[in-house]
């Protein structure tokens, strides 16, 4: 589900994922909400109201509504997340049936295809078209010319915005000696749960376009909040290969351009 507010195109920064809520009327204002739990979260409600121009308390009104009908969860902010002493501050982010409201249409018709696709031509042809899939997403960008950490990081970033284009909502995040491409929302997943090609036609990309081995750690298919991706920046030495990958997905709350906004 995407706004249309005015101005709240994918290619606006960061400080302007969602508008200033003189979001008229609650309906209004619950989207934008969604939209914030879905692009952002997890996400504190102050954050959610320094965004939205909203009252703390009409945030939490309007979280607890999306609590209490399932759509989505609080958990608590990481130690690394937390600015000063205190009580971690609460963290919300869409469940699996919240996301599952934004709706995916046409699933039904794309299984179909797919499925009459593998009768004619059998797995290799929904193989390859998958892979012609995830090349169109990031059609345009070259591979990375030299692996080094900001190079790497850059293309981490180019990437997740193609997949934001594509509808996504991707970002990226620095964690340890790496980064992280996370997908917070997927289009085609329940496809994707029939048809495991898909997911792995997009790490194949990832592949190529970053010139390392990347490692997805979650998928929105397998029924984790969003997929994650793990982009290793350290270079190793020749014969030796990455045995320290995280092995559990981290939580996917801080854009690489963001300043500070989930350690509250």
């Amino acid at each position: 589900m995407r706004r249309n507010d005015e101005g709240a195109g994918r290619k606006a920064d960061a400080g302007s994922v969602a508008a200033p809520a003189t979001v008229g009327g609650e309906g209004h204002t619950r989207a934008a909400i969604v939209q914030l739990l879905l692009e952002e979260g997890p996400i504190t409600a102050t954050a959610i109201g320094n965004r939205l121009g909203l009252a703390p308390a009409g945030v939490r009104r309007h979280l607890d509504a999306l609590i209490d009908s399932g759509q989505a969860r609080a958990g608590r902010s990481a130690p690394w997340q937390q600015k000063g002493r205190g009580r971690p501050a609460k963290q919300y982010q869409l469940t699996a049936a919240g996301r599952g409201k934004l709706g995916h249409a046409y699933d039904d018709l794309a299984g179909a295809a797919i499925r009459q696709l593998g009768e004619i031509g059998g797995e290799q042809a929904i193989t390859e078209f998958a892979r012609k899939r995830a090349r169109t997403i990031v059609a345009g960008i070259e591979p990375v010319g030299e692996h080094t950490t900001e190079q790497t990081t850059a293309k981490a970033e180019e990437i997740a915005e193609a997949f934001t284009d594509a509808g996504f909502a991707a970002t990226t995040r620095k964690v340890g000696t790496g980064v992280q491409i996370c997908q917070h929302h997927c289009p085609v997943a329940h496809v994707a749960e029939e048809f495991p090609q898909l997911c792995a036609a997009e790490l194949e990309a990832f592949r190529e376009l970053l010139g390392t081995h990347v490692q997805r750690l979650a998928t929105i298919a397998n029924g984790d909040c969003a997929c994650t991706t793990h982009v290793p920046l350290l270079v190793l030495p020749a014969g030796r290969t990455e045995t320290s990958a995280p092995t559990a997905a981290q939580p996917a709350a801080v854009r690489t351009n963001d300043s500070g906004r989930s350690a509250e």
